[in-house]
């Protein structure tokens, strides 16, 4: 649905005159959440002015979801994608010989108790059992292609904690990958069986011993992210399995916080944000978590 402007005013006001109906804190959920943009561009401003002739549209297919049934929260939905914040800990997609539950399990059967038996979700992209962050699937094959045709042209960010900090307060990282008989993922000289990976990474800031990293992905290999920053010097904290310090209780300091893609049937450019976790530039070892519960 677009609307022109004929007066000077605020998104939020606007939108409360175009839909008189709708409360002030629905319209405001509806612009936090990606579904208004101006002259086509989303925003998620509800004070941003607007002038007369600026085209407001509100992408009515999004809906923002209250989900209290489910572990994680929904950051966006519609017809044709979900995006959700997925916890550390819980695999993205059940492999067979994995244990336990995933993320597709848990939404594939909030779908089918929401919409009907018939109704199924697509894995787009994965993140590592022990990742946390922007999730992202599709309500169909149709959109799940779509999307993974032009997964090179996304933006996707991630926090990482690391140990030490990178000689550069910026760079990139080039290297051939390649898993060995062991499920590891090691860097090799180019050859047949070996993915080239591309990883930019930015030092937010210092922490003592440790670094607080923004990486953007170029290229989506197997435990890329974790392996390249490995083989400079600067594992991730906690990630024991390539090299972290043991010591350290095992959390992978991993996060996905940012997925920048256009929406696969409007073209709209969707940002899908996820908070830092609670807890996740503070460390410890394992002999203090000891002592606290022998205390």
């Amino acid at each position: 649905m677009k609307i022109k402007s004929d007066h000077p005013t605020t998104l939020a006001g606007f939108l409360k005159e175009v839909f008189p109906e709708a409360s002030g804190s629905t319209v405001k959920k509806w612009i936090l959440h990606g579904l208004v943009s101006i002259n086509g561009k989303i925003v998620k401003r509800p004070d941003i002015a607007l002038k007369p002739g600026d085209e407001v549209e509100y992408h009515k297919k999004g809906t923002p979801l209250d989900t209290p049934d489910l572990p994680f929260p929904v950051l966006y939905m519609d017809d044709d994608i979900i995006a959700v914040d997925k916890p550390a800990g819980l695999l993205t997609y059940g492999e067979r010989g994995t244990s336990g539950t995933s993320v597709y399990k848990i939404l594939t059967d909030y779908i089918k108790d929401q919409t009907g038996p018939r109704s199924k979700i697509f894995v787009v992209h994965r993140l590592d059992r022990e990742v946390s962050g922007v999730l992202l699937f599709a309500r169909s094959e149709e959109i799940q292609k779509i999307i993974k045709e032009n997964w090179k042209n996304n933006v996707k960010k991630y926090y990482a904690l690391v140990e030490g900090c990178p000689q550069e307060k910026s760079g990139t990282l080039k290297n051939w990958l390649r898993e060995n008989k062991l499920l590891d993922v090691e860097t090799v000289k180019e050859s047949e069986n070996a993915k080239f990976a591309i990883t930019h990474y930015r030092v937010i800031k210092k922490l003592d011993t440790n670094a607080l990293l923004e990486v953007t992905l170029e290229t989506g290999r197997k435990h890329q992210i974790r392996v390249q920053l490995s083989e400079i010097g600067c594992p991730v904290v906690g990630d024991r399995r390539y090299g972290a310090d043991a010591s350290v209780i095992r959390r992978i300091r991993l996060h996905s916080f940012s997925l920048k893609i256009k929406h696969p049937s409007t073209g709209h450019e969707l940002m899908l944000e996820s908070p830092m976790p609670d807890g996740f530039l503070t460390l410890g070892t394992r002999d203090e978590q000891y002592k606290k519960i022998k205390s």
